[in-house]
């Protein structure tokens, strides 16, 4: 498994919510398999979402239309997105 991890300033995010909500790329058909949004307790507006994927093709190939998604909404919705790509090694549940 791998995760997309995008990290980034946002303005409001409450508006960051909703046009994530919106789901511009179409994350079930770009394979996304699930998704958590997280956000610092110390850090109100800024985001940090984790898409995960089957393929490392998948997880680049959505990180190439974020790119695109980002260009049009820099400064208004969200700044400065930080990614990186990981896969997943061990996952244990207690």
């Amino acid at each position: 498994m791998y995760i997309l991890r995008i990290e980034h300033q946002v303005p409001d995010f409450d508006g960051w919510k909703k046009a994530f909500d919106s789901d511009p790329i179409g994350r079930a058909k770009s394979g996304v398999r699930r998704y958590r949004v997280l956000r610092p307790i110390d850090e109100p507006n800024y985001a940090m979402i984790d898409l995960e994927f089957d393929t490392l093709q998948q997880a680049e190939a959505v990180l190439t239309a974020m790119r695109g998604v980002w260009g049009r909404v820099q400064g208004k919705v969200m700044m400065n997105p930080q990614t990186r790509i990981v896969e997943v090694l061990e996952t244990r549940e207690y």
